[in-house]
């Protein structure tokens, strides 16, 4: 399911006393089971271009496909089935009294059997590492990476082609991080999944996504395989980003120990390339 976006543009308030304009001829082409990082800073326009990918909102000027439909029409039911948002705090969207209930919610919506409901509702539990032991508590008794990833499942559920998120690990402590990063991962790879994953965190991008857009000012500024970006930290400089911290320390140490490979990204390949050149 490809997306293409033909020089999109975006006002919110468009031609009233609080207009402002969001996102500037934006032209990207996105392919069938990547995983796109997308970073920028507050206001950059990261949000506003993920809500066009399901048709939440509709271009200003320009526009954008996704498996050639167009996001403009009236009809986007199709749509909107391939292509799952899961928003910042989504645990804030349970409403049902039980897990159940939320993951179904969805599905019965499209007028799905309940045999093929609850086979989906346990698949999609499965994926993101619960077990169908909560399916009857309520979401609101489950801690935050419990409700973060019922969430998650109940757009799982629904099968996407697509899945984006937005700051999804959000508000979690460290392992509750890697709990939802290790289950996106899983996903990608199990399903060949388009993953769309917004952040702020230069270093868990870094860890997860194969080709990274960086944002500034609603234009895109980087579009670059990972480590083309990571490896030009000046250019994130002058937009006030930064590579992550990990790329900078492999740098300093590259004047103590020449033969080291500098272009690393990750606390992990650098704890390998580390250990290589200490048993040397």
């Amino acid at each position: 399911m490809p997306i293409n976006i033909e020089g999109l543009s975006f006002t919110y308030s468009n031609g009233g006393p609080f207009e402002k304009k969001a996102l500037n001829d934006i032209n990207l082409n996105i392919e069938d089971g990547e995983f796109i990082g997308i970073i920028g800073h507050t206001g950059s326009g990261k949000s506003t271009l993920i809500q066009h990918f399901n048709g939440i909102l509709k271009p200003t000027g320009g526009r954008i496909s996704v498996n050639g439909i167009d996001t403009r029409q009236r009809d986007l039911k199709v749509l909107r089935r391939q292509v799952g948002i899961v928003f910042q705090y989504p645990e804030h969207q349970l409403f049902e009294d039980t897990v159940k209930k939320d993951i179904s919610f969805g599905l019965l919506k499209l007028g799905l059997s309940e045999e093929e409901t609850a086979q989906r509702v346990l698949a999609a539990l499965q994926s993101v590492g619960l077990d169908q032991s909560i399916l009857e508590k309520s979401p609101f008794e489950l801690s935050g990476g419990q409700k973060r990833r019922v969430a998650i499942a109940g757009v799982v559920a629904m099968m996407p082609k697509i899945l984006v998120l937005d700051e999804p690990t959000a508000g979690l402590d460290p392992s509750g991080r890697d709990e939802i990063f290790g289950y996106i991962k899983k996903l990608h790879k199990d399903f060949n999944m388009t993953i769309i994953l917004v952040s702020h965190s230069m270093e868990d991008i870094a860890r997860l996504a194969e080709r990274v857009i960086v944002m500034n000012q609603g234009t895109i500024f980087m579009d670059k395989p990972s480590a083309q970006v990571y490896n030009q930290p000046q250019e994130l400089e002058k937009i006030g980003l930064s590579a992550p911290q990990i790329t900078y320390l492999m740098k300093r140490l590259k004047a103590i120990i020449p033969h080291i490979d500098e272009n690393i990204f990750t606390v992990e390949a650098a704890l390998k390339e580390l250990q290589k050149h200490l048993k040397a």
